[in-house]
């Protein structure tokens, strides 16, 4: 199984609102996930980001690939920087 960790909207029409999940590839936008790991609200100002390090970096481990719009919310974030430099100190 191809897990994918990408956003699943939710709020209504005009007023988007997102949860970040791990979720099967061949599944829809916004069917059934394994896992919610953040939330992402573009509506204020600025944008509202919340994502669980551990449950991103869990996944990460486990080979899930984050869609482009996903990778640059953990890159803000500084997930991956973080993951980047321990995976460094550790070798």
């Amino acid at each position: 199984m191809a897990v994918k960790l990408r956003l699943k909207r939710m709020g209504s029409k005009k007023k988007p609102f997102y949860r970040v999940v791990a979720a099967d590839s061949r599944s829809p936008r916004d069917g059934k996930v394994i896992e919610e790991i953040g939330t992402y609200n573009p509506i204020v100002e600025p944008a509202e980001v919340k994502i669980n390090e551990e449950l991103a970096n869990k996944w990460l481990d486990n080979g899930a690939q984050p869609t482009d719009t996903v990778r640059n919310l953990l890159k803000k974030q500084g997930i991956l920087a973080n993951r980047h430099n321990s995976k460094k100190e550790s070798k």
